[in-house]
């Protein structure tokens, strides 16, 4: 009886521990469900520790956009505009004041200058230099306020392509400059440097060339180019008329007697030829004798 009795309270014990056991698994187990789910409804943030130094330049690069536009040089529209015109006036003097009025209006200046006097009219050839934003306002003032406006011709020409063009290859031969500069300092040999040097100068003049024409494009497109010629017919009166008429007649008189002069010598560069007509002469009236008898 007392070794089924114990028997009995060791099975008892056992249960006991395997019961309490289970409770402590399932106390686990409903600890484990509550944390989750309120892991789930809470947001997750993560220790500062747990963030790799490595990994923040991969993380800010999320945040910009994924293609970045390359930026491209574009190079404005480049215009050059030229202009001619002749106008009539009443008075040279007055006109030219009119005239620098105006220019100093629109920033504008006298580039060249030419006075022409004759017997018929006065002409004043300007060439005037304007900057592009004030060409058409110099236009329109010289044909309002100066004159009766006899001729006009304004051209446009686009050398957008061109400029573009001359910058594309001196940006790449300045390039192509410093890599032999690279070269030149490398060199091992006297030939190769010589070669190299030679190849420097040949592409500092062309750099040098097309930074003069860039130059120039770029002064024919800021400043414009306007030929003006003020013309003036003058009033003959008849003293001078007939003070033109004797001039013209004296004209005529010296430039026949020329005329005759010239002739006269022309004959007299002849003499060799003068000195066969005698014995022509002689020649022929013998043989004309000699067929009579």
């Amino acid at each position: 009886m007392r070794k089924l009795f114990l028997l009995l309270c060791m099975l008892l014990l056992m249960s006991a521990c395997k019961k309490s056991e289970l409770d402590v698994s399932a106390d686990k187990a409903i600890d484990i469900v509550k944390y989750k789910e309120e892991s789930s409804q809470s947001p997750q943030v993560a220790p500062p520790n747990a963030i790799s130094e490595k990994l923040l330049p991969e993380e800010n690069e999320t945040t910009q956009p994924s293609v970045v536009p390359k930026k491209i040089d574009t190079i404005a529209k480049k215009v050059i505009k030229n202009g001619n015109m002749r106008v009539q006036v009443g008075d040279i003097k007055k006109a030219q004041t009119q005239v620098a009025d105006i220019l100093k209006k629109n920033n504008a200046y006298i580039q060249t200058e030419q006075f022409q006097n004759t017997d018929v009219d006065d002409n004043l050839h300007l060439v005037i230099r304007v900057p592009h934003k004030n060409f058409d306002a110099l236009i329109n003032s010289f044909s309002d306020g100066v004159g009766s406006v006899l001729s006009k011709n304004i051209s446009s020409d686009d050398v957008t392509e061109e400029y573009t063009d001359v910058s594309i290859k001196l940006a790449n031969k300045r390039i192509y400059l410093e890599k032999y500069r690279d070269m030149l300092r490398s060199a091992s040999t006297t030939k190769d440097m010589i070669e190299i040097q030679e190849k420097i100068r040949e592409l500092e003049d062309e750099i040098d060339v097309a930074e003069g024409r860039l130059r120039f494009i770029d002064d024919r497109v800021n400043y414009s180019t306007l030929n003006l010629s003020l013309y003036k017919e003058k009033v003959r009166s008849s003293a001078t008329s007939k003070i033109g008429f004797g001039s013209r007649f004296g004209d005529s008189v010296t430039e026949g007697w020329n005329s005759f002069v010239s002739f006269l010598l022309g004959i007299i560069s002849f003499w060799p030829f003068l000195l066969l007509i005698p014995i022509i002469i002689y020649l022929w009236r013998k043989w004309r004798a000699g067929r009579t008898k």
